[in-house]
């Protein structure tokens, strides 16, 4: 069981239920697009955000990132991560049909993903001692600034394992909390090498 600071927001009671057997701190549901009209959640996220900071959660669709983006927008202090799903389409097991896109949620992944994907924001995994990604790092490399650029930035995403929605600022912060410089430094090149 991983042992987390802080609290772990999801969309829904399914997405808690499973995390519950991998975490050991806070969990807050924030219903799906509840959050935009309920008052008592955005205090408690604030709370949470300001003692020990919170973690984001949610899905890889769209409905996952507006959610994510509300949260973000709605927390002006505190501390507030972001970890991301890959996209693997499937169907949950308890529904009869996949999501509108075709993807799992947070409640469908593995054990295995889950834990690796909140791994870096446990207690007991500590960053190692390397420079930060920066966005000149991006520029130099060809992920922003550049004709292909988003292209490009797509396949180092299909690399890592993280969903096409991820905007350039928080591929760099999940760059940067979970891949590391070195790693990064790996890939760029392969991808710079047409590998």
């Amino acid at each position: 069981m991983l042992h987390i600071n802080g609290a772990i927001v999801v969309e829904g009671k399914y997405d808690k239920a499973k995390l519950s057997r991998l975490v050991d701190c806070p969990i807050v549901v924030v219903n799906g697009f509840g959050v935009f009209k309920d008052t008592e959640t955005v205090k408690l996220l604030r709370y949470y955000s300001e003692n020990g900071g919170l973690i984001i959660l949610t899905d890889s669709d769209s409905a996952g990132f507006r959610i994510r983006g509300h949260i973000k927008g709605i927390i002006k202090n505190g501390e507030v991560r972001c970890a991301y799903i890959p996209e693997i389409y499937g169907k949950e097991k308890r529904k009869p049909s996949p999501s509108a896109e075709g993807k799992l949620g947070v409640e469908g992944m593995p054990d295995s993903i889950l834990i690796e994907v909140l791994k870096p924001f446990s207690e007991e995994e500590k960053p190692a001692d390397t420079r930060a990604v920066t966005k000149m790092d991006f520029y130099e490399d060809g992920f922003t600034g550049k004709a292909d650029s988003s292209s490009r930035r797509d396949e180092l995403k299909r690399r890592l394992g993280l969903p096409e929605r991820l905007n350039v600022n928080g591929l760099l912060e999940t760059i940067n909390r979970t891949v590391g410089y070195e790693n990064y430094r790996k890939i760029a090149d392969e991808i710079n090498k047409g590998q």
